[in-house]
This record gives C-alpha cells, sequence and structure tokens, in this order.
C-alpha cells in the first residue's frame, strides 16, 4: 500500500493574509509543516498543493516538491483534484497551518487502513483538558461511538448536559484535530458530493462525509494541535519554538 502526505495551502486567509510564508524563526511557517511531516515513518512522499506561485517558489528552493492545483473551497477539494494525478492508496491530508505537528500523528491516522481494506476516511483526536475549550466555537467537538467512529462533530459543546447530575464522573470531551486519512477512490468520489445542509451550517466539511454514509474512523491521541490562525497563535508557537530550542542546547 502507498502512502502520500499532501499538505494543502491557500496564500490568502481572511483573518491573516499571506499565513504560510509567516516568519517562524527565520524560516516559512508552509517549510516548518513540510520538514515535520517528512519525518513521517509511514509516508512514502509528501508534497505541497497549491495554486500560489509565492508558495510554490518557497518551497521548491528548499528541495521540497510541490503540485499546483486550481483554486479550491476546502483542503480537501484541493487533495482530490491532487489525487487524479498521484498513483498512491491513501492520501493524508496535513493542515498547513499546523507548523509544530507531530510526525506519530501522521502515522496514526494511516494505522487503521492497513488493519481495515474497506476504510476510507480516518482522523484523530485529543482529550480536552481545558475546560474552556469546550464552549469554545473554533474548537471543534466529536462524539464516538463503541467502535472509535465518529458519530458527530460540531462546534459546539456535544453532548450537551441537561442535567449536571447525572453526567459521569470524569466524562471526557474530544477535540477533533485536522488530521485526515483518505483512501484514493474516496477523494473521487468526495469532488462529486453535493454540499450539505449540515456542512453549511457547522461549516465543516467532515459533516458532508457523514451525511454521504462514510465512516469515519477516529484514533486517540496524546497530541494537541496548535493551529494558527491570526497573529496572535503565531506569536505563541514562535514563542514554543524558542523554548524547544533552548532545551536542544
Amino acid at each position: 500500500m502507498r502512502i502520500v502526505g499532501v499538505v494543502p495551502v491557500r496564500y490568502n486567509s481572511s483573518r491573516f493574509p499571506g499565513k504560510p510564508l509567516a516568519d517562524i524563526l527565520g524560516k516559512p511557517m508552509v517549510l516548518w509543516v513540510y520538514q515535520r511531516a517528512k519525518q513521517s515513518q509511514m509516508l512514502e512522499e509528501v508534497f505541497v498543493a497549491t495554486d500560489d506561485v509565492r508558495i510554490k517558489k518557497v518551497v521548491e528552493q528548499e528541495g521540497g516538491k510541490v503540485i499546483m492545483t486550481s483554486p479550491s473551497s476546502s483542503g480537501t477539494d484541493r487533495i482530490a483534484e491532487v489525487a487524479k494525478t498521484l498513483e498512491y492508496d491513501v492520501f493524508v491530508n496535513i493542515q498547513g497551518d499546523e507548523p509544530l505537528i507531530s510526525p506519530e500523528v501522521i502515522d496514526l491516522v494511516v494505522q487503521p487502513f492497513r488493519e481495515n481494506p474497506n476504510l476510507s476516511v480516518s482522523t484523530a483526536i485529543t482529550t480536552i483538558s481545558d475546560k474552556n475549550e469546550i464552549n469554545d466555537p473554533n474548537i471543534v467537538k466529536v462524539v464516538v461511538d463503541k467502535f472509535n467512529f465518529a458519530l458527530y462533530f460540531s462546534r459546539a459543546a456535544i453532548p450537551f448536559v441537561r442535567d449536571e447530575d447525572k453526567k459521569p464522573p470524569n466524562f471526557q470531551y474530544y477535540k477533533h484535530l485536522g488530521i485526515y486519512g483518505y483512501r484514493k477512490d474516496f477523494l473521487i468520489h468526495f469532488k462529486s458530493m453535493s454540499h450539505c445542509d449540515l456542512e453549511q451550517i457547522e461549516q465543516l466539511e467532515q459533516l458532508r462525509f457523514l451525511k454521504n454514509g462514510y465512516k469515519i474512523k477516529v484514533m486517540l491521541s496524546d497530541y494537541n494541535s496548535i493551529s494558527v490562525d491570526t497573529p496572535q497563535d503565531l506569536e505563541r508557537v514562535r514563542k514554543i519554538v524558542k523554548e524547544m530550542q533552548k532545551t536542544k542546547v
């Protein structure tokens, strides 16, 4: 089974224009993502998928591989376009705004494809330790069944606690990490799926998968993603990287 990582990247962002090229200690963010993804043990190769020549130039100058795509509405749309040109069995969607992405979590979402030849989609979650995140609409929550397949994703606090006295002790909420694994035939079919009402309401494209009857295997990880959505997030990541470098000295 051949497995490839794809980092879908767009230059324009309503909250943070030019985000992929934002500097993190002398290196553009997109290169942090690409180089960490290359450390995965499961990926045969890694590509950046973009429609922007500025991003293409930066990645290729450092020896990275880039595939140019048309402008796309989502990362999955971009990867689905790439899937038509590459001969791989499984494609891993690696978020371009997570410069500290763990290579281990990339390998984790690949694992179930080796165990289940009928699986179409996988993703990863982590436990929520900060109670403020439960009601934060920027944090996507997920509930799963007993076989670790996703039942639903939401920006709301799910499940909703109707009666606090009846909530089991130490009940755990789960945060969705924005990494996915897709089998190629799913990606080819994805392009023909129409946007659904749940996806439009929540602004979560994975609800399109569920609405169309696809099961999403969920893998639990200790990794807690740090997405760069704003300049404030970028400053936070810069501080973390500085501390990481200090510990290596």
